[in-house]
């Protein structure tokens, strides 16, 4: 290969990821213009204990009526689409701290669809502390890291004072 055929295939290459993207940014952006939409599907569940479709029969004991046990499934399933959208999509540091609401939407939708309890959300912290025991400090030691690149350890007190020594700032040099 010459080097013009190599550009080509290059510039080729960079066309397709170009559209690879966008196509992949449409489907996303698509999906959220979407979901207030999405929320008023309980609006076509029937306002009855039992639901029959040619794909399936569902019976409501606990929400007696199917159509508040959608609309409450949506109430959490809509968040939970979004939190994931977000955590695939976020290029920030700390976008594993995401994974605590999506876990408790999880936890939610779950106890929701457990027909027998009385209070769907009476013990979920339990359930969600092991989740939280591995992100927090995954967290915390991820941006311990990062404080570290960014500032010198060789700095004296005298320095470490002047570097965070309050000084008169505008309204700029906040954004």
């Amino acid at each position: 290969m010459d080097k013009q055929q190599l550009k080509l295939k290059k510039q080729k290459s960079k066309f397709l990821d170009n559209k690879k993207e966008l196509i992949i940014g449409s489907l996303i952006a698509t999906i959220i213009a979407i979901t207030p939409y999405l929320f008023t599907i309980w609006e076509g569940a029937p306002n009855e204990k039992p639901w029959d479709t040619f794909l399936f029969s569902y019976t409501s004991p606990y929400y007696e009526s199917a159509q508040i046990l959608v609309w409450t499934l949506l109430g959490k399933v809509i968040p939970l689409l979004l939190l994931i959208i977000w955590i695939f999509t976020c290029r920030h540091w700390w976008y594993h701290v995401l994974l605590v609401p999506i876990a408790m939407y999880v936890y939610h939708i779950i106890t929701i669809i457990n027909d027998d309890l009385e209070f769907s959300e009476e013990t979920q912290i339990l359930y969600l502390l092991p989740v939280m025991a591995v992100v927090i400090p995954s967290i915390y030691l991820i941006r311990a890291r990062m404080f570290n690149k960014l500032t010198d350890a060789d700095k004296t007190l005298e320095e470490l004072e002047e570097e965070f020594k309050i000084t008169k700032r505008s309204f700029r040099d906040y954004f």
